[in-house]
């Protein structure tokens, strides 16, 4: 993908990005690139996230860990081919794009480096699926890609809105992914 010039390329968060001027408009997704995404790879291990780069600007990010969820809270027709105990996922806790490059695609590259991974995780370990959070006003994009909604208890956030959680199935990430001759 090029954008300005320079190819748009995904890759992992390195110690040595600068991710002070980052900003995609919503403070704290710029707050937790800025503060502890670092902190979270590097130092707890309990996550890592993947920047798209234009030559050394970072132009978007993307954060994933390991995750799991009970097997009642997906569809009848994939519950029927599982087994009843939690099941292993990747879970995408956070996507954003700076603001001077939002409407260019660079949300759906990171997305695709996430679900590849979830392939790549699906050979090597397991992964029945991705699940995200999303956010009220991201709800329709991860619908467009199709996601669907999930039916989870969750606790308040306060004044917050909560996120919706969605979930997008490995055998739809694995045929999207064979239509694009991958």
């Amino acid at each position: 993908m090029s954008s300005g010039g320079d190819e748009i390329r995904v890759r992992r968060l390195e110690p040595r990005d600068d991710r002070s001027g980052f900003r995609s408009g919503n403070i704290d997704l710029d707050r937790f690139f800025q503060r502890y995404a670092g902190q979270n790879q590097f130092r707890h291990h309990i996550g890592t996230t993947y920047v798209a780069v234009q030559g050394d600007q970072i132009v978007g990010f993307a954060t994933v860990s390991s995750g799991e969820l009970a097997a009642e809270t997906v569809t009848k027709t994939l519950r029927r081919r599982l087994p009843a105990y939690p099941l292993p996922i990747l879970r995408l806790a956070r996507l954003a794009v700076d603001e001077r490059f939002q409407g260019h695609g660079i949300g759906r590259l990171l997305l695709r480096a996430v679900l590849e991974l979830a392939l790549e995780i699906r050979d090597r370990v397991g992964c029945v699926g991705v699940v995200v959070d999303a956010k009220s006003d991201a709800v329709a994009f991860y619908q467009a890609l199709g996601f669907s909604q999930m039916s989870l208890v969750s606790g308040s956030l306060g004044d917050r809105p909560e996120p919706l959680a969605m979930f997008l199935p490995i055998g739809a990430i694995s045929a999207a992914a064979k239509r694009e001759g991958n």
